[in-house]
């Protein structure tokens, strides 16, 4: 197969991690015989350094392009500490997805075996966890109209029927293709959006007898999540709602640089790892990896490759199993690996296999 992806590494820790992830995605391609070739593109406070575009028009030209775009991530100090600052880091995510028309993100919560003592809940609770989040991503408040002066500001949580239709369907789905069980996770008791989105995901559930519908307030759901995270299966639920949830399930795993994601919908697809931008640990070769490299293998099954992604996931599995792990997953008294180490012994594995 021929593939040509978009590499946006961005700000902070990204060209370090976006790095290991390019080189297995090299080894899986060498192994099998496809033709990868990538363009790289700046954004975040990187491009607005340079351009001051979050998301210039080249960029976005390169990954409208591109068969799939591997993101890394965006955030910068600078910009967080500055309440006045009129352009952002943020904004150039929110623009890549909106201009690509990424209505869908997707993100697996999963638990490792050997680091179920890492994560924060206890580990009778989090083993076995396995579910999957999708949050709807260029509709609510982040891109309704906005109002702020000295006195008094707003914004507008708007919502129109094809907007959840099409996300609703895209949970309803993965439901099908996992264990038949999907929660809707909203706040009907007090919003009248999600009484809409409560609404429509009742008159869709005929058509998906197959599947198992729960009914969440956003609240209980944010609970659940900690107090019996193996309940869910597949979660769907609206963009700010889904911000804060998808965060809350990224550290079940026990560390925020073990998950991936991915955002479909009417353009190219992109692939990233669900954590920020460190840019404490910039340049330090402390970033954990994983998580790139597992949104290589989201971006490989995504095409298709089931045999090229799982051999990704095997990989990152065995240096896990190896004790090969950047120090905020590394065992007591284990040897000290840095993100280019951990990303040479995957490669290796894969070639050796």
């Amino acid at each position: 197969m021929k593939l040509k992806i978009a590499v946006l590494a961005g700000d902070g820790i990204g060209p370090e991690i976006m790095r290991q992830g390019v080189a297995v995605m090299d080894a899986i391609a060498d192994k099998f015989h496809h033709e990868v070739t990538y363009q790289e593109a700046i954004c975040g406070a990187h491009a607005i350094d340079v351009v001051g575009d979050p998301f210039p028009e080249e960029t976005f030209q390169i990954c409208k392009e591109a068969d799939a775009v591997l993101f890394a991530a965006v955030g910068d100090p600078k910009y967080d500490n500055d309440p006045t600052a009129k352009v952002r880091p943020e904004q150039g995510l929110l623009a890549m997805r909106k201009r690509l028309g990424l209505f869908a993100n997707i993100r697996p919560v999963q638990t490792f075996k050997c680091l179920l003592h890492k994560s924060p809940l206890r580990a009778e609770l989090v083993e076995g966890a396995d579910f999957v989040c999708i949050r709807e991503l260029t509709g609510g408040m982040y891109f309704g109209e906005k109002y702020q002066d000295n006195d008094k500001a707003y914004d507008t949580n708007i919502y129109t029927r094809p907007e959840i239709e099409r996300i609703l369907k895209v949970g309803f789905d993965y439901a099908r293709l996992r264990n038949h069980h999907l929660t809707v996770v909203d706040k009907a008791n007090i919003l009248a959006s999600s009484r809409l989105w409560r609404q429509i995901a009742k008159e869709m559930e005929p058509a998906y007898p197959d599947v198992k519908v729960d009914y969440m307030f956003v609240d209980n759901a944010s609970m659940r999540m900690i107090a019996e995270p193996t309940f869910f299966d597949v979660m769907v639920t609206e963009n700010t709602f889904g911000d804060i949830l998808t965060d809350e399930g990224s550290c079940i795993s026990g560390s925020m640089g073990l998950l991936p994601s991915a955002s479909t919908g009417e353009s190219t697809p992109v692939f990233e790892p669900v954590h920020g931008s460190w840019p404490q640990a910039a340049g330090k070769n402390l970033a954990n990896p994983l998580a790139q490299i597992l949104s290589v293998a989201m971006m490989l099954e995504h095409f298709g490759l089931q045999e090229e992604g799982s051999l990704v996931r095997k990989a990152v599995d065995a240096s896990l199993d190896a004790c090969v792990r950047t120090p905020e997953i590394q065992v007591e008294g284990g040897a000290v690996y840095g993100t280019k180490e951990v990303g040479e012994w995957i490669v290796n594995w894969i070639k050796e296999q």
